[in-house]
């Protein structure tokens, strides 16, 4: 680390410091009786350096230090734990494992830090022999762009995967660019066997009551060119439709399209089902589940911004990935304000409303009259006072014509809906919002999610704050700019997710309705796999809606063929929850009831068991898939059996150091040491004078 004395005013000055030290101490230690020359000298010394070093820090000199780091460079190896990896038997693992051992051993004798990732994100600590392969789904892509986020400004360099090529979750790997060297070792038996199967199927959740609604499926075959087989859609075991499709080619595609009817309400499940063929490698593959939840009508939200506005379409595109929310856009300056809120909506968005110039006056006294939840944004256009008076929520004491560029800071206090702590750093790295500078002041009964960081100070103030105790339930997101929000998300993690959830979980906070039932039972899912635990939760209050315990529930279940199971429990403050297993898959309902201060009580819904287990479905390594993502990101592609050559070539492609130096700037006073040199200085001349026998 070298460091360097600044001087905000003229260098000469130290010449007067050492001056005014000599001159203080010369006066003060004429000769004394009652001092050696000795002493009188060293502690003229010692009061000379003192009074010189206090008048030095009058001057303020400044330290300016740097700071040089060496990191050495990272390779990751991200490794496919999937089930299908495990396919091949124990030995090939085995075989695989001990290879991976000596490729990190090699790796780090040259230097280099080796670190592993996997599908799960277990820490394996460094012992490839602990690793499990039985993930139930690969999402390659995913694991590559969580170890882009979490390594963003280190030394990583290159990136090892270990995989069969075979992503049947999220998109394909190729479609991700990488700032590092992506390598990629092959496993598993390319051999194309004969086969037909149901490579996916793609269908909306949610249908709406009385309309058609489409299943697509994708088919491919290899050896069955010039063969016909049925595709079948059921539900409840009963065919309800029946396509047929032809394979032109001895390796063929296809894609068919069924058309069904939400007749009932709920969580309903359809089978698509291909006929098998004579010789099929394995017919597991030949079936697959959806699941659809059948509602009867959408949330509807009405949406008024004073003027267009980029935060519009960020905020469109955000409910309407919510297939529940219909969205409603009126803006003033281009629509006629007296249709504006004449058909009904049930939740309402204001967007820098009301305004400055008082444009939507009579409009906004007519919407607010409906008395719907309601979500304010504000931004530079918006009145504040007349926001003030419109809500409970929050009040700011703004200056007109001053805003301030905030960042977020997550209220980790904050419990009113769940939201994945981790990911939620990832707000704190997003561009500031522009928000009126002010007093703020949250109202009874607000509790703030987001708060404003300035800087790096984070401040009191709400950047997203929300009210559920009113009357009128109501948000407030008090600055403009969340399309940039979206924008470098996206660039950040090649996904929207973060910033809409915190956007849409707001919205239903405030639009959902209240529940006055005194019993509530309820699946902390709505989706399980087959080998999870069914787990409810359940709540009993009383007349003045207090938690109230040792209540004894009774629960039926009601499998889609009718078959009742029947449990008992008694729930107490420490355990509010009953964990059920051991269901098979399909689309349950439940009913539960107790007896509460002598009153029947029901609660009831559904839930669904599917076997989420996409290993199955193909048996065929893809090393195409993972030569091309090598290829696209300056890597090589190698055999599991040849990893030998993966060692040489990254020892002779050896990563540079990287060298990172860091420039601080503080104040001389500030030093820690130089406030000891003072005390030490004064304790010893003041310890001494007194030892001698005079102050």
């Amino acid at each position: 680390m070298k460091s360097e004395l600044i001087f905000q005013s003229s260098p000469w000055f130290i010449l007067l410091c050492l001056l005014a030290g000599g001159v203080y101490s010369f006066l003060l230690y004429q000769k004394k009786s009652n001092f050696t020359t000795l002493q009188n000298r060293l502690l003229a010394v010692a009061r000379g350096i003192l009074v010189a070093l206090l008048a030095f820090l009058l001057v303020n000199p400044l330290l300016r230090s740097n700071k040089t780091s060496i990191e050495k460079p990272t390779v990751v190896l991200a490794i496919d734990n999937s089930a299908s990896m495990a396919k091949g038997g124990e030995e090939k693992i085995n075989v695989l494992k001990a290879n991976l051992q000596k490729l990190i051993k090699a790796i780090e004798s040259k230097g280099n830090n080796v670190e592993i990732k996997t599908l799960s994100e277990t820490d394996v600590n460094g012992d490839i022999n602990s690793l499990k392969f039985n993930e139930k789904t690969t999402d390659l892509s995913g694991l590559l762009a969580g170890i882009k986020n979490n390594y963003e400004g280190r030394n990583l360099t290159d990136v090892i995967l270990v995989s069969d090529g075979i992503a049947n979750s999220g998109v394909s790997p190729t479609y991700g660019k990488y700032s590092f060297n992506v390598h990629t070792i092959g496993l598993g038996d390319t051999t194309l066997r004969r086969d037909v199967k149901l490579n996916a199927i793609y269908a909306n959740r949610i249908a709406y009551l009385g309309n058609k609604f489409p299943v697509q499926a994708e088919i491919s075959s290899y050896g069955y060119i010039g063969k016909t087989t049925s595709v079948l859609l059921k539900q409840g075991g009963k065919i309800i439709d029946r396509q047929t499709v032809s394979f032109d080619k001895d390796t063929d595609l296809k894609q068919i399209t069924f058309y069904g009817n939400a007749e009932q309400k709920g969580l309903q499940r359809y089978t698509i089902e291909v006929v098998p063929l004579n010789g099929e490698f394995t017919t597991r593959n030949n079936a697959r589940d959806v699941y659809l939840d059948v509602v009867d009508g959408k949330e509807k939200i009405l949406m008024v911004a004073l003027a267009p506005h980029p935060d519009i379409k960020a905020i469109r595109a955000i409910i309407e990935k919510n297939e529940l929310y219909e969205l409603t856009v009126k803006v003033l300056q281009s629509d006629n304000i007296n249709e504006i809120g004449t058909q009904p909506f049930d939740v309402l968005i204001l967007h820098q409303l009301p305004d400055l110039y008082g444009a939507g006056g009579n409009l906004l006294n007519r919407l607010m009259a409906q008395a719907k939840p309601t979500l304010f944004i504000l931004g530079n256009q918006s009145n504040i006072a007349g926001f003030n008076g419109m809500q409970q929520t929050l009040s700011i004491l703004a200056q007109a014509g001053r805003a301030d560029k905030v960042n977020a800071k997550f209220n980790s206090s904050f419990n009113l809906f769940n939201l994945d702590g981790d990911k939620l750093s990832i707000l704190e790295k997003l561009p500031p919002l522009l928000a009126p500078f002010g007093e703020y002041r949250a109202g009874t009964g607000s509790e703030i999610i987001l708060y404003q960081r300035v800087g790096a100070v984070v401040t009191p103030k709400p950047l997203l704050i929300a009210n559920t105790a009113n009357a009128r339930k109501s948000a407030v997101l008090t600055a403009e700019g969340i399309w940039q929000w979206r924008l470098e998300e996206f660039a950040l993690t090649e996904k929207q997710e973060i910033v809409d959830e915190v956007f849409m979980k707001t919205l239903q906070l405030i639009s959902i309705k209240d529940d006055k039932r005194k019993l509530r039972v309820y699946p902390v899912s709505r989706e399980f796999s087959v080998d999870e635990k069914i787990v409810f939760e359940n709540e009993a209050y009383n007349d003045i809606y207090e938690r109230i315990y040792n209540q004894s529930i009774t629960l039926e279940i009601t499998d889609e063929k009718g078959t009742t199971k029947n449990y008992n429990y008694t729930i107490s403050q420490d355990n509010t929850r009953f964990e059920i297993s051991g269901l098979g898959e399909g689309v349950y309902r439940y009913k539960a009831a107790t007896q509460v201060l002598g009153k029947s009580e029901e609660a009831s819904g559904q839930f669904v068991v599917q076997n989420t287990d996409l290993e199955d479905l193909t048996h065929t390594a893809d090393f195409n898939l993972l030569r091309t993502l090598a290829q696209q990101n300056k890597g090589k592609f190698y055999e599991a059996g040849r990893l030998n050559n993966l060692t040489e070539y990254l020892s002779t492609n050896q990563s540079p150091d990287k060298i990172s130096s860091i420039e601080e700037m503080n104040e001389f006073i500030n030093l820690k040491w130089v406030f000891f040199v003072l005390l030490v200085l004064a304790s010893v001349e003041w310890v001494s004078r007194k030892y001698l026998g005079t102050y």
